[in-house]
């Protein structure tokens, strides 16, 4: 990174100092320092550091123990107990704080306690929870610090996107807030070529030393993400957000992975990425951050949805929205129009009807498009209608990833009532075949959805039902 960025990366860097760990200003490096446990070293900030400082060998050799200690503690704990499905609203907790209300830090703290989490993924949520309120502020600053935060970082990300330096930057306030927990084997980011072990980076000179037996232990967990999607926006002002999601780790010994992908991979390397490809339905917690007139986090652990908004006085996301609920039915659609030329036949019908008023509702649908994901899918959370990014000429598969994009949002919005579907599928049923897959998406409200699908349906297009199956028996290539 050049010296133009170092402004924003210390900012990111003063910001996580919450969570007890330092990042270096060189993000394009993707260097991560050792976490600082101020608890146990009891030093002051500027010695926490250089105490931590350890060769990279030495740092390689503890992560790989790390790795090997994870593995053996997750067999032990194939027979916990499973999360029950109970939902928790503000008049299910005692004595709640007139001032503050129900923040989120007091809401997975009583989902912990009546064991609908674990105490790990009430600690991933927290690490989500803080590297949002950074990322939040970044994008609050970015037209004041416009050479620092905004224009093209000069690197290429794995989809062969030019990768803005707000996307670098926060993609390292994100892995670095997760990293610290200790409680994930794998991360996988839209900014990564490949899946990380949750302690180990990609080459010997990212390597973060484990701390503590206690650390190695755990990491059962896995997080996948985009950390600021729809970032070229940010120039514009135009809202832009965070979406995540975390699946547990399977058992590795179901899990195989095909020879054009494990080919050059070390084990290590292919069980971060056998793990991390799993079909959405095998989701525990999904959310997404927006980042707009106010910051706001929608979250569901499979049994709801809820939602918070940050109140910057106090530094906290204050719970909202205790029940989000999609109407059955809205009367906005919400896509690019202008691609409608380019679309399969089922989609362009759907939407020439519900905009002309010859759909089911019998009333003409209006168009809402902000190009933002997660502001258009928060918009149709809200209010009802359909979300579409379809396939096209160009790009038969879709242009959404599936594993960081597409099976969050579903997951949100099947879990708030609505449905979710490529045209033919439901998308939590797809399994991923390589971790930055395309796929159509197709969700909203419920009613609207299956009507857009009964167009499809009806469709005597062969190469429809044949992508469709292909993706659902996993026969998509990279």
């Amino acid at each position: 990174m050049t010296s133009k960025t170092t402004g924003a990366a210390a900012v990111a860097c003063a910001g996580l100092a919450g969570l007890g760990f330092v990042i270096s200003p060189d993000s394009a490096n993707r260097r991560v320092s050792a976490p600082v446990r101020a608890a146990s070293t009891k030093a002051a900030p500027s010695e926490a550091g250089s105490a931590l400082t350890v060769g990279a060998a030495a740092a390689t050799a503890a992560g790989a123990v790390a790795a090997s200690t994870r593995r053996k503690s997750r067999a032990s704990r194939d027979g916990a107990k499973k999360r029950t499905a109970v939902k928790v609203t503000p008049d299910d907790m005692d004595e709640v704080c007139e001032q503050t209300g129900v923040t989120l830090s007091r809401y997975c703290i009583e989902l912990a306690n009546r064991g609908i989490i674990d105490s790990d993924l009430d600690s991933i949520l927290n690490s989500i929870r803080e590297a949002s309120k950074v990322i939040a502020k970044l994008v609050n600053t970015a037209p004041l610090q416009q050479a620092e935060l905004l224009g093209l970082q000069g690197e290429i990300n794995v989809q062969g996107e030019d990768q803005k330096k707000l996307d670098v930057i926060t993609n390292d306030v994100f892995k670095n807030a997760l990293r610290y927990t200790g409680k994930l084997g794998t991360l996988a980011s839209e900014e990564e070529d490949e899946p990380v072990d949750g302690w180990l980076g990609t080459n010997e000179s990212e390597a973060i030393p484990v701390l503590s037996e206690e650390f190695a232990e755990t990491g059962k967990y896995i997080c996948v993400f985009d950390p600021l999607d729809g970032s070229s926006n940010v120039d514009a002002g135009i809202p832009v957000g965070t979406i995540f999601g975390v699946f547990e780790e399977p058992n590795m010994a179901e899990c195989e992975l095909p020879e054009d992908l494990s080919a050059g991979l070390t084990d290590e390397q292919q069980r971060c990425l056998a793990g991390t490809l799993q079909p959405g339905k095998s989701l525990v917690a999904a959310g997404y951050v927006l980042y707009s007139a106010s910051t706001e986090l929608v979250l569901t652990f499979g049994h709801g949805v809820v939602g918070f908004t940050l109140d910057t006085s106090i530094g906290e996301f204050v719970m909202t929205r205790p029940s989000i609920k999609i109407p059955a039915r809205g009367k906005i659609y919400s896509c690019n129009q202008a691609n409608i030329a380019e679309w399969d036949e089922p989609m362009r019908q759907y939407i020439s009807d519900i905009r002309d008023g010859k759909g089911q509702a019998g009333k003409p649908y209006s168009l809402r498009y902000i190009g933002s994901m997660v502001g258009d899918i928060h918009r149709t959370l809200l209010y009802g209608g359909i979300f579409a990014y379809p396939a096209d000429n160009k790009n038969q598969d879709g242009k959404l990833r599936l594993l960081y994009e597409g099976a969050p949002m579903s997951f949100i919005m099947e879990q708030a009532g609505g449905k979710a579907i490529t045209g033919h599928s439901r998308v939590l049923d797809i399994p991923p075949q390589f971790v930055h897959q395309r796929v159509p998406v197709i969700l909203g409200s419920a009613e609207d959805v299956d009507e857009c699908r009964k167009y499809f349906e009806e469709s005597d297009d062969p190469a429809l039902k044949e992508r469709c199956d292909r993706r659902l028996k996993g026969l998509v290539k990279a």
